[in-house]
């Protein structure tokens, strides 16, 4: 892609995401700051449906893998996460799904979800990650958990191990939270996992939560103060009307700047400012 198409192709509608929950909308290109390569930039995506019948799953992670690469090399990214439903039931697909998906070229993390019907063990031994894992990037924190398990049932995060962790980093500038399935009965695939709910409660530094699994949302939800964040889907036979992931840009005042990639345009942009 010829890098003045693709730049052109960064211009939509945008959004203020006020610290009270109040959303504004802007005119676009009239308010946000400009990019910058050495940002500290990340990318979502999720629900890549790995072997679904009659879909073609393999070009779908082909065109995903080559989207976020392009990106990167024009806008770099400090990582990438898959949020989830990385096969489609089929265990048997798992070492194929992690090939598939290792051809992105930055850190990638990975969470499990509904359809990534293996053990957590043989989920560990494939991606040499655990179901629920904690990163530490400076004084940023990804805190990534499971929120299914073998059969395939809908589950809260695990409550007390991220207790323990959000605990750990209370003193972190910024906590991002990554789990497949929305803890917040928003919508008709979710769960209410009431514990989870009241713990964020407890934490100013959580800055935003990110959600798979509902293929049909790519926006935006509050819960308090905390933005939980949808990214649509990148396979699979239902969704929003395209595939793509979405990126996270910290600016310098520590506020945040989020859009869909479609997969090559810019689909809608937030501005989250920092309420801390």
């Amino acid at each position: 892609m010829q890098r003045r198409k693709f730049l052109r192709d960064f211009s939509c509608s945008a959004f203020l995401l006020l610290a009270n929950g109040a959303i504004k909308p802007l005119q676009a290109g009239g308010f946000l700051p400009p990019q910058t390569p050495n940002r500290f930039r990340f990318a979502i995506t999720s629900d890549g449906h790995y072997g679904q019948p009659n879909t073609p799953f393999d070009e779908y992670y082909s065109t995903i893998c080559k989207a976020i690469n392009t990106f990167h090399q024009q806008f770099p990214l400090q990582f990438t996460v898959a949020n989830g439903d990385l096969i489609h039931d089929n265990p048997a697909l798992l070492e194929a799904s992690a090939k598939a998906l290792q051809a992105i070229s930055t850190p990638l993390y990975v969470t499990k979800g509904n359809h990534d019907r293996v053990s957590d063990a043989r989920w560990k031994e494939v991606w040499k990650q655990e179901v629920n894992q904690a990163v530490e990037l400076g004084d940023t924190v990804l805190l990534l958990g499971t929120t299914s398990d073998e059969k395939g049932n809908y589950l809260s995060p695990d409550t007390a191990w991220f207790d323990t962790q959000l605990k750990k980093y209370s003193s972190a500038k910024n906590i991002f939270l990554f789990f497949h399935i929305t803890p917040v009965k928003w919508t008709d695939h979710a769960v209410d996992a009431k514990d989870f709910q009241q713990l964020l409660k407890n934490y100013k530094n959580i800055r935003a939560a990110f959600n798979g699994h509902d293929h049909q949302e790519d926006g935006v939800k509050l819960f308090g103060a905390i933005p939980f964040l949808f990214d649509g889907h990148f396979g699979g036979s239902w969704g929003v009307g395209y595939r793509g992931f979405r990126v996270v840009e910290l600016l310098p005042d520590n506020s945040l700047l989020t859009y869909m990639m479609s997969p090559v345009e810019k689909m809608a942009e937030l501005t989250i400012f920092n309420s801390l």
